[in-house]
């Protein structure tokens, strides 16, 4: 009796775990940190083929591959290589291509978790092709972009709602990196930074889990290699300490020149008129010229810089010269559209720069400064950090890279510094700038999320106080007595013309001798502000916000001006202020 007391016991608390919604969100999570790891060692796949077909060595290699290819195919190969990219986009692609991390966050606040997989899937192998080309962009970005495709997809199939997509898709989105990194606790803490948005428990844990997932599959088909292999580094002496921040400010010059170069050369395309489908092939060939003199600007670059920095080590000006080569020729490739993150390329630079620094250090005070790979490593978290606007996540990936415990704090304190220079003078990250370029905010993005799937016919009131054109002033009165709100002035067909407020009325009523004959069509103001039935709360709301309007009216759908209702404002409050407490339900897992 007791064993059947028992085994009814678990099968009741077995039922109970089935229908834990929480607990299928984890197990969904494992799944898709496997399928973004599988993305992302596909991707890398498809680039170093791309590569080793046109420059006869894998991406990381190309570099020094291209040292003995005649000159005319190192230009040609990332120009003609461009303008297949252009005439794809133009001709072939769904649009709009290129995609990458700033879709992904326009996704999660905006979209609630909401991607298209044939778009994902033509960015990521766009993207492939545009580093097998040569092009100074990143991989990372491409693979956090197809890592969150995959898991909208899983949310798709699995028709869930807003907030377990948004989770998913940070799930995607962190098993990417961990996979792009070999660093699987800067997944998570990119995932809930950038994408997610906190760091609540109810998304905490699948993502964790999707991290962990993504980087095993990467380390059993790939192995334990981080994506740039540096021996552990200390600091010398805590007199660098102010170096290290004077670095922060130079890194932070550094990023906001590269983002800026990059904006430049989308304006010079734009006021030369240059075909959209033909700036990648342009862009191809300036990278290609530059290539002839640095091979180091192809590609992503890790392998490239390695090298660079240790056959240079004490050059500053040469490895100043190959700074600039690098910002240059990662301008052209963004600003001309090619697909690619900006992940490697400010990595690359912030190395770059950082070895310039230690180099003059090293040279001023030779007994006081660290090695030159140090001043590299500071530099290219701070970079990095200042143009993906992640400083957490930045340090985190630096960390786990080359497990240097002891210069930690110094690269907290430059990059630091560096974010502040940079939000102080630039304003926002790389991300949040191309998403300003196309007119998107992610102000109140999550709270405002949540008020996307509701609709303005949910909090309609029907009971509002409307007046014929032909109403004179007595019955204007009259109605106005009824609610004391203002009066929507309809014509035929209950077709709205305007409103009357209580001044509207007061002027008229009290301006001693009002004209005889005074309608409402006379007294009649614009509406500022008109919403639809199928409009979202949160339009209403910013709407209602922007004019400070209280009472609005709503229309039919359609070209009708058919009143139906309206909106006000103190409702769009309490929907505003109860999406606030459902987010704060989310984050601590409540929901």
């Amino acid at each position: 009796m007791a064993i059947a007391s028992r085994i009814d016991h678990a099968r009741v608390r077995l039922r109970r775990l089935s229908g834990n919604d929480q607990l299928k969100l984890t197990v969904l999570a494992a799944a898709v940190g496997a399928a973004a790891a599988y993305g992302a060692i596909l991707f890398r796949a498809l680039a170093d083929l791309t590569a080793l077909l046109l420059f006869g060595a894998g991406e990381e290699f190309m570099a020094e591959a291209a040292r003995s290819l005649p000159a005319w195919q190192v230009v040609m190969v990332p120009c003609l290589g461009g303008l297949a990219i252009g005439l794809a986009c133009r001709y072939v692609l769904p649009k709009p291509l290129p995609q990458g991390v700033a879709e992904v966050m326009e996704a999660a606040a905006l979209r609630n978790g909401r991607m298209k997989l044939p778009v994902g899937l033509a960015a990521a192998g766009l993207s492939a092709f545009s580093i097998g080309i040569g092009g100074s962009v990143g991989r990372e970005g491409p693979i956090v972009h197809l890592g969150a495709t995959l898991a909208a997809q899983v949310s798709r199939w699995l028709r869930f709602g807003p907030s377990f997509s948004r989770t998913l898709l940070g799930c995607g989105v962190a098993a990417a990196i961990a996979t792009a990194f070999n660093a699987p606790i800067a997944g998570v803490f990119f995932a809930l930074e950038l994408v997610i948005g906190h760091y609540g428990l109810g998304a905490f844990a699948p993502v964790v889990i999707a991290s962990l997932v993504g980087t095993i599959v990467v380390r059993v088909h790939i192995g334990d290699h981080p994506a740039i292999a540096i021996d552990p580094q200390a600091i010398v002496s805590f007199w660098e300490v102010p170096g290290f921040l004077l670095l922060g400010v130079v890194a932070a010059g550094a990023a906001i020149l590269l983002m800026g170069g990059i904006a430049l050369v989308q304006r010079l395309h734009q006021m030369a008129r240059v075909p959209d489908w033909l700036r990648p092939a342009l862009g191809g060939a300036g990278l290609g010229l530059i290539a002839l003199v640095f091979p180091e600007v192809l590609g992503v670059g890790y392998q490239a810089t390695e090298t660079a920095l240790g056959a240079m080590a004490g050059q500053a000006w040469l490895l100043a010269l190959l700074v600039i080569a690098k910002a240059a020729a990662t301008a052209l490739c963004h600003g001309s559209g090619f697909a690619g993150g900006m992940f490697s390329p400010s990595l690359t630079v912030g190395a770059l720069v950082g070895g310039v620094f230690g180099s003059v250090a090293s040279a001023v005070f030779p007994d006081l400064a660290s090695p030159l790979l140090v001043y590299a490593l500071l530099g290219m978290g701070a970079v990095a950090a200042s143009v993906l606007g992640a400083p957490i996540s930045t340090i985190i990936i630096i960390f786990e890279m080359t497990t240097s415990y002891g210069i930690t704090f110094a690269l907290m304190g430059t990059v630091a510094v560096a974010s502040l220079v940079t939000h102080a003078l630039w304003g926002r990250s790389y991300f949040h700038w191309l998403l300003a370029e196309r007119g998107v905010s992610l102000d109140d993005s999550r709270e405002l999320g949540i008020l996307r799937h509701r609709r303005v016919a949910d909090v309609l009131r029907r009971d509002v106080i409307t007046a014929p054109a032909t109403a004179d002033l007595e019955e204007l009165k009259r109605r106005f007595r009824l609610s004391h709100a203002p009066i929507f002035v309809v014509g035929e067909g209950q077709a709205l013309e305007g409103s009357i407020g209580i001044g509207d009325l007061l002027d008229a009523a009290f301006s001693g001798d009002p004209p005889a004959g005074l309608t409402a069509a006379e007294l009649a103001q614009p509406c500022p502000v008109v919403l639809r039935g199928s409009d979202d709360l949160a339009t209403a709301f910013s709407r209602c916000r922007v004019h400070e309007e209280e009472h609005v009216p709503v229309l039919e759908d359609g070209d009708s001006r058919r009143i139906l209702g309206e909106v006000r404002f103190s409702d769009l409050l309490r929907a505003y202020n109860q999406a606030l407490l459902e987010a704060r339900a989310i984050e601590q897992g409540l929901r």
